[in-house]
């Protein structure tokens, strides 16, 4: 990543600002090496989602379906999800404290389903902010793999959507997000070939293109098998047929290895074959890094069945001299949870899937060869049925040399979404400007989270609501209405109209300034003021509105929630405060102070019941 000047500025963007990111880039270029990096290397508190299962299994994460509880059909803007899908305390706890949502395949996401994410982030988060105010990271390739749009999807989404594409996602254009395009292909080192499939990628081959690619085309051409030729099909009945047909051609026993399947772990996540059926000399592609430490293989590595009984299975790859003794692998079914310990957040082991890490393959499908790469393959894509499939195809391979075409590709085989281009092309203007601005965005970064942490605005209006609701539901009290009202009074010019001043002078102050040893004093004797200046004006009319009654139902409940809502945002504040006037302010422990401090005040008010605790009181 240091030698990547893209990288190096994702890396910028993702930890050292709040802009959202899209990562994007042929195929090649380390796009997937930056998520392992992210997820090993960034502070962040995140979750990594995926469209599909396989592909969340892959990226280490889980479906965006499953972690935020989305049905399967298609959401209109302004839909209520709410009341049909409800989160528990773990799931509430993990967004309330969330940096950062990663969307792997980004690529494959519909609009629809990314204003269905804003839609739940914005009801456990900010509701005025696009995403409840996280961060995005969203990674993939636009002219790869596309969003699957049933037509009466379509039909039911087109009033709403000028496009399924994940920008066309109404809160997406709300937020200035950068796209960071990364060109240095690793895959291939042939200038001329990336040449072409950068062509082939943006729909415009030239007739030089064509005329090098059909060169390769041989329509009757039967490999060796120790040439370890793969093909790529673009539709799964044709791998499986050719698959089984060449199967059936092997002399000896058929063997059947049946994957152990333990706890949860759905169907559709399923990372290999149930049932993996082999007989010696079948073609393989291993489909899993080698977990033992050896690296004796990797995903896509290509090899043939060299031995095989009840027992076990050896593979013979080009190039080894010895067989590869193949043992079952485990694929980890997970879910997202806190570490009550260390308070970060965890993947939790659900279900596991055990089984040998290996498919047939004298042919797969396009979609299958997805982040592979192959010295030798063959490339039957004359029936291309979607925008990318081609590129994806050709990309596969490291070289030209390595390349056949089972059948003429012609010009119009590379199907190319002009929406696509146009938004890309715009898209890439756009990040130049905000590249230039990265060292101001990162520094009004700081002064964002400093603003931030003297913002009481969500304090101020829980306790209105919860004022209001004494209003007209608690008549019957009307010394603890008064108290509350004398309170809000008093909270404005003590705490909103203080603050109100103190964040004009954070906003006025110049970039050097905020960082003076001055300056950082004042944070801490401003967060030390209004630490105490909360405790008197709300510590003890909190206690008092727990024991507030009424005989009306409807008032209970309303009261319920708005108290849960008051006390959650004190507690929260408070223990922030304390934090912040006792250690220095950097954006790191700014941020950590945070949620740990929304666990803490999440784990007091727990969620369908208020324990009754009174607030800390602040030591003199």
């Amino acid at each position: 990543m240091e030698q990547n000047k893209e990288l190096r500025q994702a890396w910028d963007f993702v930890e050292h600002t709040g802009t959202s990111i899209f990562l994007t880039g042929k195929a090649g270029t380390g796009k997937t090496t930056f998520l392992k990096a992210i997820k090993e290397r960034s502070a962040k508190r995140m979750i990594v989602v995926a469209p599909t299962g396989v592909a969340a299994i892959n990226a280490g994460g889980v479906t965006i379906h499953s972690f935020f509880q989305l049905p399967f059909t298609p959401f209109i803007p302004g839909m209520a999800i709410k009341d049909r899908f409800d989160f528990g305390k773990e799931k509430r706890r993990i967004i309330r404290t969330l940096d950062m949502v990663v969307i792997d395949e980004i690529s494959m996401v519909r609009s629809d389903l990314l204003d269905a994410v804003d839609s739940v982030l914005r009801r456990y988060r900010d509701r005025t902010q696009p995403f409840g105010g996280v961060q995005l990271l969203m990674i993939g390739d636009l002219q790869q793999l596309t969003p699957v749009v049933t037509p009466q999807d379509e039909e039911m989404l087109r009033p709403y959507y000028d496009t399924p594409y994940f920008f066309g996602s109404k809160a997406l254009q709300q937020i200035s997000y950068v796209t960071i395009q990364l060109t240095h292909v690793y895959r291939q080192q042939d200038q001329a070939f990336i040449d072409i499939l950068n062509h082939i990628r943006d729909g415009r081959p030239t007739a030089d293109d064509m005329e090098r690619l059909n060169a390769r085309c041989r329509p009757a051409f039967f490999p060796k098998a120790e040439e370890g030729y793969i093909r790529l099909t673009t539709h799964n009945r044709l791998a499986d047929s050719f698959n089984e047909t060449e199967l059936q051609k092997l002399k000896g026993r058929r063997y059947t290895y049946r994957a152990e399947i333990k706890d949860t772990f759905p169907e559709y996540s399923y990372p290999a074959d149930v049932n993996l059926e082999l007989k010696v000399g079948a073609q393989v592609m291993f489909i899993k890094n080698d977990g033992s430490g050896r690296h004796l293989y990797y995903n896509g590595r290509i090899g043939h069945v060299t031995a095989l009984d009840e027992k076990g299975i050896e593979v013979k790859c080009p190039g080894d001299e010895e067989p590869i003794k193949v043992e079952p692998q485990e694929w980890e079914n997970t879910k997202y949870a806190i570490n009550e310990r260390t308070k970060t957040i965890e993947p939790q082991v659900q279900g596991v899937f055990r089984q040998y890490p290996l498919r047939l393959a004298w042919a797969i499908t396009i979609h299958k060869s997805q982040g592979l790469t192959f010295d030798r393959a063959i490339i039957d894509a004359g029936l291309s049925f979607a925008s990318g499939q081609v590129y994806v195809a050709l990309s596969r391979c490291k070289s030209l040399e390595g390349l056949v075409l089972a059948s003429p590709i012609s010009a119009g085989n590379v199907i190319n979404d002009q929406r696509v281009a146009e938004y890309i092309a715009h898209q890439q203007e756009a990040a130049e400007a905000s590249i230039r601005n990265l060292p101001g965005l990162k520094e009004e970064y700081f002064r964002f989270q400093l603003l931030d942490l003297f913002d009481f605005t969500t304090l101020f209006a829980a306790e209105q609501m919860v004022y209001r609701t004494l209003l007209e539901y608690f008549r019957s009290q009307p010394k603890l209405s008064t108290l509350h009202g004398n309170r809000i009074q008093a909270f404005k010019a003590r705490v909103m109209d203080v603050a109100y001043k103190w964040l004009a002078v954070i906003r006025n102050t110049p970039t050097d300034g905020l960082h003076t040893d001055e300056f950082l004093q004042r944070v801490k004797r401003s967060a030390g003021y209004f630490l105490q200046t909360l405790e008197e004006e709300l510590g003890d009319v909190i206690t008092l509105t727990r024991q507030a009654k009424s005989q009306n139902q409807r008032g209970m409940e309303q009261m319920e929630e708005r108290y849960k809502e008051l006390w959650l945002a004190y507690l929260a504040k408070d223990k922030l405060l304390r934090r912040m006037e006792e250690e220095p302010f950097t954006v790191p422990a700014y941020m950590l102070a945070k949620q740990e401090a929304m666990l803490d005040a999440l784990d007091v008010v727990a969620p369908g019941s208020v324990r009754r605790r009174a607030p800390r009181k602040r030591k003199s």
